[in-house]
Formats: C-alpha cells, sequence, structure tokens
C-alpha cells in the first residue's frame, strides 16, 4: 500500500499532502526535527526525530519504498528515496527522477561552492499561488500512479 512521506521541517504544502492523503485514505508521515502544529486523523502519522544531523532524512531513507511518495527539497534525501524506488516530489510539483536526479546532485554542489567563494548569495525565487497548485496536481497523479502499479 502507499504510504506519503512528508520531509516536514520546511515544507511548504504539508496542507496539500494532507488533503490528497484523505481523498485517498493513504498513511502519511509528516517527519521533522520539532513538534507540528496540525490537527490531523488516525492515519496521518507525525515522527518527530532526535535534532541530529539529517535525522529526519534518514527516518525516511529507512522507510520509504516501492510505491510510496516522498515529498522534499533536499535533494539528497530525494536520490536515496529514488534509489529505494520511491516516487519523489519538490515542493513545487516537480518530480525528481533517475533521468534529473544527477543533475540536480550537481547543481547542488555547484551552488554550495559558489555560496562558499561569495559568488552566490543563495536567494531562491519566492513559494507563489502556482507552485501550490502544481504540487497538487503532481501529487495526485503520483498517487495515481502508485495505484496502477
Amino acid at each position: 500500500m502507499t504510504e506519503i512521506y512528508v520531509d516536514a521541517d520546511a515544507c511548504p504544502v504539508k496542507e496539500e499532502a494532507l488533503k490528497v492523503a484523505y481523498r485517498h485514505d493513504l498513511v502519511l508521515h509528516l517527519v521533522s526535527n520539532q513538534w507540528l502544529r496540525l490537527e490531523v486523523g488516525e492515519r496521518i502519522n507525525k515522527v518527530v526525530v532526535g535534532d541530529g544531523f539529517d535525522a529526519a532524512d534518514d527516518w525516511i531513507a529507512d522507510r520509504a519504498g516501492e510505491g510510496d511518495i516522498c515529498i522534499t527539497g533536499d535533494i539528497q534525501l530525494a536520490a536515496r528515496c529514488l534509489e529505494a524506488g520511491a516516487q519523489v516530489l519538490g515542493h513545487n510539483g516537480k518530480p525528481f527522477t533517475q533521468e534529473n536526479i544527477g543533475m540536480a546532485l550537481a547543481m547542488r554542489e555547484l551552488k554550495s561552492q559558489l555560496r562558499d567563494m561569495g559568488e552566490d548569495r543563495g536567494f531562491n525565487a519566492s513559494f507563489s499561488g502556482k507552485d501550490r497548485s502544481r504540487f497538487l496536481s503532481a501529487l495526485e497523479a503520483a498517487v495515481q500512479q502508485a495505484h496502477r502499479r
């Protein structure tokens, strides 16, 4: 049975993920380093991990697998979940796939080096309503795809 794993600490689409999970009666895991102020139902699992480095990522990567869906903005976690056979969506609804994860990892490394040299200040575009809508559509499509498997 498909389960949804959300890297929840900085996730701007938790409410949207909850809506889709309720609609399809799926188990959803909200994994974070701190308590989340969300009212949830019985198939929603709020997981608070320790504050150790990558504790939330490790919890998700150890459990997500074939047929599951992972929601994260963390490219390294996305790679780990893809390796385990899960579908992975970014917060803006763009999927991470076997075809694009290598480039995403390379760009992450390049940007890190540019920030270290002071050449990039790390500004990201603000999250928009269009991103939220794209995410909802992409998550719905990912659930439908998981059900077809």
